[in-house]
C-alpha cells in the first residue's frame, strides 16, 4: 500500500497560507494528503488592515492573541495540521532611510535556531513536498524573505544526518516549490476582463506600477507547475476571511467574482525550485514524480 503523501506549506505570518496556495491545499486535502502549515512568526506586528476592526482597542491590546485564534479557524476551514515555529514578528519597517528592525525578531534571529527549528518538523512530519516563498519573499518583508533563507536551509539540511542530529532523523523532502500566482500575467488577465465587462477593476494601480516600471527591472517565476482547483476558491476566501484583523472583506483580494476566476484563471500557480524526483515540466500536480511511488 502506498504511503500517504504529505505537503508541508511554510509561512512568514498567519495569513500568508491563506492568500498563497490555500485552494491548493483544500484540494489536496479533499484528495487524502497530509497538509501541514507551519507559520514562522505569530504576526503579532501586523496592522489591523480590516477598516471595520481600526478601533477595537481590545485587538489593538493584544493583536498575537487575536492572530492566533484566527489561524486556528483558517486551518479548520482549510482542513490542514498547522505549527507554529514560535518567532516573533519582525513588523514591515518604513521610512527613508528605514528603521532598524526590532531586537529579537524572527528577520534577526540567528540561522543556526531558526533553521533547527524548521529542521525539527520537517523531520517529524517527514513531507515530501514542501511549498514557500522565492528569494524576494514574493514582496520585501524581512520576515517573507528570511522565510525563504530558512526552509530552503532546512529542505537541504533535514536531508543531512550530520547536520542537527539532535532533531531526529535524517528526512530528504523530494521537491520545493515558491509560490509564484501573483503574476503579472495574471492579474492583467483579470484587469482586462473586469474593464471589458465595464466593472472596475482593483488592479487598475497595479497595473500602472506596472506599466511605469523600467524594462526587465523586476523579473517573474517562471510557472513551472499549474494546480487546478478551481472549486476551493471559495474555501480559500473563506479561510482567508477567518484572518478578519488582516483582510479587508471589501478589498482587492475579493474583487473579482469567483466564477469569472474559474473561466480565466482556475489554478493557482508553482515554481518548481528543485526536485529529487524525475518529472517532466509543465506540471499540474505538485506530486508529479511521486504518486505511487511514496
Amino acid at each position: 500500500m502506498a504511503e500517504t503523501l504529505r505537503l508541508m506549506a511554510v509561512h512568514a505570518h498567519p495569513d500568508d497560507e491563506s492568500s498563497k496556495g490555500a485552494a491548493s491545499m483544500a484540494k489536496y486535502v479533499a484528495e487524502g494528503v497530509e497538509v501541514l502549515v507551519v507559520s514562522c512568526t505569530g504576526g503579532e506586528r501586523g496592522d489591523v488592515l480590516n477598516p471595520r476592526l481600526k478601533e477595537n482597542a481590545s485587538l489593538l491590546r493584544d493583536m498575537g492573541e487575536y492572530r492566533r485564534h484566527e489561524m486556528a479557524e483558517a486551518a479548520r476551514i482549510l482542513g490542514v495540521q498547522h505549527r507554529w515555529l514560535g518567532y516573533v514578528d519582525s513588523g514591515l519597517p518604513e521610512g527613508d532611510p528605514l528603521p532598524p528592525l526590532p531586537g529579537g525578531c524572527f528577520a534577526l534571529t540567528p540561522e543556526e535556531f531558526t533553521v533547527d527549528a524548521l529542521v525539527h518538523v520537517v523531520r517529524e512530519f517527514r513531507p515530501h513536498v514542501m511549498t514557500t516563498y522565492d528569494e524576494s519573499g514574493g514582496y520585501p518583508h524581512p520576515d517573507h524573505i528570511m522565510t525563504h533563507t530558512v526552509s530552503l536551509a532546512a529542505f537541504h539540511a533535514a536531508a543531512d544526518p550530520a547536520r542537527f542530529p539532535q532533531a531526529g532523523e535524517a528526512w530528504t523532502t523530494s521537491k520545493l516549490y515558491y509560490h509564484a500566482s501573483f503574476s503579472r500575467d495574471r492579474m492583467r488577465t483579470f484587469h482586462e476582463a473586469l474593464l471589458a465587462q465595464g466593472k472596475e477593476s482593483p488592479f487598475a494601480e497595479w497595473m500602472q506600477r506596472i506599466a511605469e516600471e523600467e524594462p526587465g527591472k523586476r523579473a517573474e517565476l517562471e510557472i513551472t507547475t499549474r494546480v487546478e482547483c478551481g472549486e476551493y476558491f471559495e474555501t480559500r476566501d473563506r479561510a482567508l476571511l477567518a484572518h478578519a484583523t488582516q483582510i479587508d472583506p471589501d478589498g482587492w483580494f475579493f474583487g473579482v467574482p469567483l466564477d469569472l476566476q474559474r473561466e480565466l484563471w482556475p489554478t493557482e500557480d508553482f515554481h518548481l525550485a528543485i526536485s529529487h524526483v524525475p518529472t517532466t515540466t509543465p506540471e499540474d500536480d505538485l506530486f508529479a514524480g511521486l504518486r505511487g511511488t511514496a
